[in-house]
């Protein structure tokens, strides 16, 4: 765990990584609790007038039901299970079990359609699936290796029920040993630039995330901390970043009410819940703020926000002191290998524009294509050196795939940034989002956080559009802020404001407006579409 030493330099001179012989995730983040303070909160959900404490001994109990429940339907060490729940009680109760028992959690997101959850539960082989009625409708047709479903809304024709299940079985703990390398978890990138990978992770993976947490919420815990995040529980980002380490941490978790995500009723949730940290994405930030002064209408009062998925952007890091009352830390890392890169406003390592510094305990670079280390403020491609506690086990069932994640001794992630004299690294996309226009090779994030300035814009994003010429153009897709219309008076103004600002070489030749922009699970702009 990240030690409370509150200067950069001497903490990460300091730290050192000391995994234990045996480790299990549920046992950190569940039942040491369980054992020290049965009835301290764990999970708090919202209900009419009130928030309904979850205890750690409930929750422990629950999971300990539900392991031995599907212990006695087969399920052993090494099996997949596939979680499709909202956040809930329910779904931390199965991940507690799966891993519990030694076999591996498949977290799928309630978004996924038909196909996207067809072709996870396909590839992971997953013998047993735990779901809602919601998520029983997107299951069609049932693949050969699914023998047992269980459902949180009840029994159905060859469905067990959740409850009942949990009811009959023993609440004493599963006797399954683990260690850091058992697999544990299998979370599936997100698509953005091809058929989604399963990332097959070890229980050691939620050891360097609790330091990864501590960090960018400025040493949590303190007395009073609540977390929340508005995200699935089934992406890394809800899950890893957010609520496993708070729960690691003794800080409960606020479950956010179903329903897709809107601004205005986030901020409620905030000041109802008295929700002190938060992970929010940069795309839900970003539409946040459209709403017109929020401190003031709603009385909220945040200690801490992370942030972390896409490139944060100066304009919403600095509405963000205004609006929130804070600097959001951001943060960035990759299904492979998560919160290896962030910030901290506490110990001063924070900057508008930039994601911030290696997190104590992990050794980042960029690299050229040679593998050589860049210059001060040269793009190259975010590299971690290897051995990393964070870093994940294989791909599954893709043994080329998982070789070509690295080179030596560095796992390259594919995302391109540059590092300053200062040593904060600015994310700049992936190596595929980058457009070449007239031998310029230009980043999207730096073009949509300036096309974010504009008052008329709400959301932005930038691709290349191939050209005759200039190899490619920049061209970029906007979401008009309420009160702002389509025409071409708009269009040549948004590009003079971009020109006026940046290189002219990087301003959008093309604008075109959509009602919204195509987004992945884990709300990352999927620019292949756009390019498509």
């Amino acid at each position: 765990m990240l030690p409370d030493i509150h200067d950069y330099d001497a903490l990460t001179r300091a730290f050192r990584w000391n995994l234990p012989a045996t480790y299990n995730m549920a046992t950190d983040a569940c039942d040491q609790w369980a054992l020290r303070a049965p009835d301290r909160p764990a999970l708090l959900v919202p209900e009419v007038g009130d928030l309904r404490a979850v205890s750690y001994g409930a929750l422990c109990a629950l999971s300990n039901r539900l392991a031995h429940a599907l212990a006695a339907h087969g399920i052993r060490r090494g099996d997949r299970v596939a979680i499709l729940l909202p956040q809930s009680v329910e779904v931390l109760a199965t991940h507690f079990a799966v891993y519990k028992l030694g076999a591996i959690a498949v977290p799928l997101a309630g978004a996924f359609g038909v196909d996207a959850i067809a072709y996870r539960l396909t590839d992971s082989g997953a013998r047993a699936l735990v779901t809602d009625d919601a998520g029983l409708a997107k299951i069609s047709p049932r693949p050969e290796t699914l023998e047992l479903v269980v459902n949180v809304d009840g029994a159905r024709a060859d469905v067990l029920d959740f409850h009942g299940l949990a009811a009959r079985a023993a609440d004493t703990p599963p006797a399954v040993s683990t260690g850091p390398e058992t697999p544990a978890l299998m979370i599936y990138t997100s698509g953005t630039t091809g058929q989604p990978k399963g990332a097959l992770h070890g229980h050691r993976v939620l050891l360097p995330h609790v330091s990864g947490v501590r960090f960018t919420h400025d040493f949590m815990p303190h007395a009073g901390d609540r977390m929340w995040t508005p995200s699935d529980w089934a992406w890394a980002g809800g899950l890893l970043n957010t609520v496993l380490p708070a729960l690691v941490l003794g800080v409960p978790v606020v479950v956010q009410p179903k329903g897709k995500f809107d601004p205005e009723a986030a901020f409620a949730l905030m000041a109802r819940a008295g929700i002190r940290n938060a992970f929010i994405p940069p795309t839900a930030l970003k539409m946040m703020r459209a709403v017109p002064q929020p401190k003031a209408r709603f009385g909220f009062d945040l200690r801490t926000v992370g942030s972390a998925g896409e490139a944060l952007g100066a304009e919403t890091f600095e509405w963000s002191r205004a609006a929130l009352g804070l600097q959001v830390n951001e943060f960035y890392g990759q299904t492979e290998c998560n919160y290896v890169i962030g910030s901290n406003a506490a110990l001063g390592v924070t900057r508008a524009g930039a994601t911030g510094k290696a997190l104590p305990g992990h050794e980042v670079a960029v690299l050229r294509e040679d593998g050589t280390a860049c210059a001060v403020d040269e793009m190259g491609q975010i590299a971690v050196r290897a051995p990393d506690p964070v870093m994940f086990l294989n791909y599954w069932n893709r043994p080329e795939a998982s070789a070509a994640k690295y080179a030596g001794d560095w796992l390259l992630t594919g995302d391109l940034a540059r590092q300053d004299a200062d040593g904060y690294f600015h994310f700049l996309g992936r190596d595929d989002d980058i457009i070449t226009s007239a031998g310029y090779r230009i980043g999207p994030a730096e073009i949509e956080d300036v096309l974010l300035r504009h008052p008329a814009v709400a959301l932005a994003a930038v691709v290349g559009k191939p050209d005759a010429l200039r190899t490619e153009i920049v061209k970029a897709v906007l979401v008009l802020a309420p009160g702002h219309a389509p025409s071409d008076a708009l269009v040549a103004e948004i590009q003079d404001f971009v020109r006026t600002r940046l290189a002219a070489y990087e301003y959008p030749r093309e604008i075109v407006f959509a009602p919204e922009l195509p987004l992945t699970t884990t709300g990352k702009v999927i620019r292949r579409a756009l390019r498509d």
